[in-house]
């Protein structure tokens, strides 16, 4: 065999065994408890952490027993091992991979595995053999958000110098003013300088939930609170993980929880939409075409 031919078949192996991509996944955080608040965690709330526990026999000896999920780290770190063993993981830190799942699952288990007081600076790229959070994590725990006004949690009990606490300042000043509505799960009200909004990630696939809007908003149903006048209009929606986050411009002197009742009707509304096996008519398929046209795809 000639020094081409075996060159050729030493090619073909190598190309051969390397790890298969990652499949791209639509809806990552499908399967996980409160997806929703996954997605809302990943790209509207901007300082928050939840817990999570490893599930049965996936924590290696000396692993802690649970994981804080945050929203950002330091330096948008996608991970970190604090010095007293706590693991923080960072779910905005961007994607390396087409199934955001298996990316933070690796951040999860790089973090445990490094040395206490190392941040993960970045990932390698996940493959098909990457464990996904839902094999990973305990999918019957709940998992519930706590909203921080800014990001003390990044530094705990410890002192900063100077430089450092100039830093955190910064960071805290940038924080958007959010709270959770308690009428619907992943629905929060946040202020954006001069003007307050209702962000909202409905549970539903983001073909069926634009079609449940268009529904709506063909029936000039689509305004959260119709007896203001022009008050809590539907400018439009994100995309993100497969779900979709429509955005309801409020008045900007109410109270946050002043909206509940409206989000609650919104969404007795929204479930009944969803549900419709009716074709659009003409008037909600132009509907969904203008909804489509303001949508934005978050990362």
């Amino acid at each position: 065999m000639g020094k081409a031919s075996r060159r050729s078949r030493t090619d073909r192996t190598v190309r051969t065994s390397r790890p298969a991509p990652v499949p791209f996944v639509a809806r990552p955080f499908e399967g996980l408890p409160g997806e929703t608040d996954w997605v809302a965690m990943r790209e509207i709330v901007p300082a928050a952490t939840a817990t999570v526990r490893l599930a049965e026999g996936k924590a290696p000896a000396g692993a802690p027993e649970s994981i804080t999920i945050a929203t950002v780290l330091p330096l948008a770190w996608p991970a970190l091992h604090r010095n007293n063993g706590d693991v923080l993981v960072g779910i905005q830190s961007g994607n390396a991979s087409g199934d955001t799942s298996r990316d933070i699952a690796h951040a999860v288990e790089l973090a445990i595995a490094a040395e206490p007081g190392t941040p993960i600076q970045s990932l390698p790229v996940s493959t098909a053999e990457t464990t996904r959070l839902q094999d990973l994590i305990d999918v019957d725990a709940p998992f519930e958000i706590e909203l921080h006004d800014g990001f003390d949690f990044w530094v705990d009990d410890a002192e900063l110098d100077v430089e450092g606490q100039q830093s955190l300042e910064r960071a805290n000043e940038s924080v958007i003013p959010t709270v959770k509505l308690a009428s619907a799960p992943s629905a929060y009200w946040c202020r954006i300088g001069e003007r307050c909004y209702v962000r909202w990630v409905l549970p539903y696939d983001e073909d069926v939930a634009t079609s449940a809007l268009a529904r709506l908003h063909a029936a000039d149903t689509s305004r959260l609170t119709p007896e203001h006048g022009d008050g809590g209009r539907l400018l439009g929606c994100f995309r993100s993980s497969g779900l979709l986050i429509p955005v309801w411009e409020v008045d900007p002197g109410s109270e946050p929880e002043s909206h509940d009742d409206a989000v609650a009707t919104m969404r007795e509304r929204i479930d009944v939409a969803a549900a419709s096996t009716e074709p659009l008519t003409a008037a909600e398929r132009g509907a969904r075409a203008g909804l489509t046209n303001r949508q934005v795809t978050l990362r």
